[in-house]
């Protein structure tokens, strides 16, 4: 056993502001009338916060809590940082348990969960870091060594054939799946609809019949608009309609499923932990769970949400390539986990892809596929200098 010694949390701030997001893509907020005026977007000052765990053997791991919130921060400094004295490393269930009791009075899901998320993906790396292993094989072991990517990117755009060429760029580079992004939701009433269909149709003919094609809402429409898309959108043959609807609408999305079969829809980004996918499953809320685990409820509770996956016969597309996500991905049956979405290493920018360059060691994909990492722990370091250039809240080592 090792006993943590130190912790370290840092606010990350975003390379730039994420103007793409707020210009090209509908969300949640894009129907508000002041949405467009600010600068910085509606996202804030923060893209993560990092901690970083040191045991007695002096060995460091790291992670990320995600969300685009720098809440986790204050969070770990405050209730967490006290509950991991004295305690070991590798204890992954029992320090769970003790974080997520003790925050569960004010946190169950948002800031307090994601602050778990990464003490725990943070544990799991520096464990593995002391045994010389990849993560994976604490999760259990290599399921798979090689999976297909869906490229994620695709934002809506004024000019179609750029968007297009884009397309077909990724194609080029071996890819058979991708996702774009809905550029306009309810506020811009039937003629924001039609420039939704343009905006596929145009990726659609751009790489044809054969290439996988999704797209995201990031929760910007409601019930009847999502009715209506999906009936303009049927000749385009969407594989999945992702996060159509706001994320608690459970029974709404339920609905929204019974009423248009033949089409997936794809839920999950914006819940957490266990609990919340218990219910999508329950309620046949979704054809397709996509937890982000450095949100969800990290790696100790991204096994259990896979479990579930498994009994109900539902696939789990993690949110993003980052190696939280890759590690459970490689860790599961390519029934549970049968791809990884992948932020193509581009600039600039949208936040999403920032990983890349805060952190060294990430693979990139070859021919549509992403290869298991060889490397001990996570498979990927903190790169210092970008934090420290990137820093928004700094912080020194709490001895514990």
């Amino acid at each position: 056993m090792s006993k943590i010694t130190r912790i370290r949390t840092r606010v990350i701030g975003f390379s730039q502001a994420p103007s793409t997001l707020r210009r090209n893509m509908v969300t949640n907020v894009s129907g508000l009338e002041d949405f467009h005026t600010k600068d910085g977007g509606w996202f804030g000052p923060a893209f993560c916060t990092v901690v970083e765990i040191e045991t007695e053997k002096g060995v460091i791991g790291t992670a990320t809590a995600g969300a685009f919130n720098g809440a986790a921060k204050s969070i770990i400094d405050m209730y967490v940082v006290d509950l991991l004295k004295g305690q070991d490393i590798e204890n992954h269930e029992g320090n769970w348990q003790r974080i997520y009791r003790s925050l569960i009075r004010f946190g169950r899901s948002g800031p307090a969960i994601s602050a778990l998320s990464a003490i725990d993906i943070a544990m799991w790396d520096a464990h593995a870091k002391e045994l010389g292993v990849p993560v994976t094989e604490l999760l259990g072991g290599n399921v798979q060594t090689k999976v297909p990517c869906y490229v994620s990117r695709l934002y809506a755009m004024e000019d179609l054939d750029e968007l297009a060429d884009e397309a077909r760029g990724y194609t080029a580079q071996g890819f058979t799946r991708l996702k774009q992004r809905f550029g306009f939701g309810p506020r811009d009433g039937y003629e924001g609809m039609r420039r939704n269909v343009e905006l596929v149709r145009a990726v659609r003919n751009a790489v044809g019949p054969d290439v996988e094609l999704a797209a995201d809402a990031y929760m910007g429409w409601d019930y009847g608009y999502a009715m209506e898309m999906h009936k303009r959108l049927r000749e385009f043959n969407l594989s999945w309609i992702e996060e159509a609807l706001m994320p608690q609408l459970v029974d709404r999305y339920a609905e929204l499923r019974k009423a248009t079969p033949g089409q997936r829809w794809s839920h999950g980004e914006h819940s957490y932990t266990k609990w919340d996918f218990e219910e999508l499953i329950k309620k046949s809320a979704a054809d397709i769970l996509q937890p982000d685990f450095n949100r969800a409820g990290g790696l100790t509770e991204a096994r259990k949400i896979c479990a579930l996956a498994e009994t109900a016969g539902l696939p789990v597309y993690p949110h993003s390539n980052e190696a939280h996500n890759t590690a459970i991905v490689f860790s599961q049956s390519p029934a549970v986990c049968p791809v990884v979405e992948y932020f193509p290493n581009v600039l600039p920018d949208t936040g999403n892809e920032l990983f890349w360059s805060l952190f060294t060691g990430y693979p990139e994909a070859k021919d549509g596929y992403l290869l298991i990492s060889k490397k001990p722990g996570l498979g990927v370091e903190l790169n210092q200098e970008v934090a420290s250039q990137l820093v928004v809240v700094d912080d020194q080592w709490k001895e514990i």
